[in-house]
This record gives C-alpha cells, structure tokens and sequence, in this order.
C-alpha cells in the first residue's frame, strides 16, 4: 500500500459543523485513511492509498458538500 498526504485549501467553511462536514466526508471516502480539517486555515489534510483514490475525487467530494477547492 503506497501512501500519500494530500494538501486542499477549502473555501467556505464558516463555522465547526463545516469543518465536520467536510471531515467525516473525506475520512468516510474509500481509500482514505485519516483526513482533518483546520477551520482557520481553511485546509484538509488527508493521508490516502494512491492505488484506491485520486486527488481529484477527494477535491471533488469536497466541491459537492457547496465548498470550493482552487485548482
């Protein structure tokens, strides 16, 4: 399993329960292993198997919760 640490700046959030949201989203998606959320950098950090998920769906899966994820 080869592992890699994602970086995404997360436009949007506003409050905890935002920052929640996009947590459990990320972590609950396959391939993930850990991710969080920093509210006040406005960022997620995810650790993630490259053989199960790609950067794009993790800033995608992000996107569909309503919050922005710059290219």
């Amino acid at each position: 399993m080869a592992t890699r640490t994602l970086h995404l700046a997360v436009l949007g959030m506003t409050c905890g329960n935002c920052a929640r949201s996009v947590e459990r989203t990320l972590a609950s998606t396959p391939g993930v292993i850990q991710a969080s959320v920093d509210l006040q950098a406005a960022s997620a950090t995810v650790e993630y198997d490259v053989d199960l998920v790609k950067p794009d769906v993790l800033a995608n899966a992000v996107r569909e919760l309503g919050y922005e994820v710059p290219a």
